[in-house]
């Protein structure tokens, strides 16, 4: 079997509240090959880490990440009504970065802009992960394929994917025409038709989110497929069944 590889969404979600520094260390812990991020601006045009665009589901603040500073955010408590976790708190982008540089873990960085097309994010992101020196080690991906043009455009070394959730045509094509070299789709996309063999023989990685349950993440790793899990503890428990 390929030696396929897990990430963690939003790090060890199921475990430790979502996007904080908890949830990444865990993943670390835990053993994953890498984690996944969402990155938004602050209002002072700081880049953070949380997955909404807006703060009411995860902390106990409301409204928008945008009209916030980011000394405003750091207020907020972010446990995402876990308990135990009275501390946790909305990072910024270089805190995680600086978190898991030692690591050697990959690191997908999600661009939030599909709702909201935050100006200048793609050249603020770039110039934080050059700055770190891991640049060897990000992905970045997003469901505005526009957005993802612009991080191609600032550098074409940059590795890359198209997230999406529809059925899109020939998308592997479509892909590789822009010189994407990842398609992140989701889980009920690959279970459709003969799709996920279509993904995996077009030569691009392969990376499904979000796969949670054991049967899901047996047959996608069987089939050569990385996993994008709030689980990675039960993904690399089986991972290792299988080889």
């Amino acid at each position: 079997m390929k030696q396929v590889k897990v990430f963690a969404h939003r790090g060890a979600s199921h475990y430790a509240p979502e996007n904080t520094l908890p949830a990444f260390a865990l993943a670390a812990e835990q053993g994953a090959d890498g984690i996944e991020l969402d990155v938004h601006l602050t209002k002072d045009g700081e880049l953070v880490v949380i997955h909404d665009e807006k703060l009411d589901r995860t902390t106990n603040g409301t409204g928008w990440v945008k009209d916030y500073t980011l000394a405003e955010l750091k207020t907020f408590c972010a446990d995402n009504h876990l308990s135990g976790y009275p501390d946790a708190r909305i990072p910024t982008l270089r805190e995680v970065l600086e978190l898991i540089r030692p690591t050697g873990l990959l690191v997908n960085i999600e661009l939030k802009t599909s709702i909201l097309w935050y100006d200048g994010i793609e050249e603020k992101t770039l110039d934080l992960v050059k700055k770190m020196g891991m640049e060897n080690r990000i992905i970045y991906s997003s469901f505005n394929h526009y957005s993802i043009e612009k991080v191609r455009q600032l550098d074409p070394q940059a590795e890359t994917a198209y997230l999406y959730s529809d059925i899109i045509c020939d998308v592997e094509q479509y892909a590789a025409a822009h010189g994407v070299k990842g398609l992140h789709p989701g889980l009920w996309n690959v279970k459709m038709a003969d799709l996920l063999q279509v993904y995996l023989h077009s030569g691009l990685a392969v990376r499904v989110w979000t796969v949670n349950e054991a049967a899901d993440l047996c047959w996608l790793m069987k089939a050569g497929a990385d996993v994008i899990t709030n689980d990675p503890k039960l993904a690399l428990q089986l991972r290792n069944t299988l080889q």
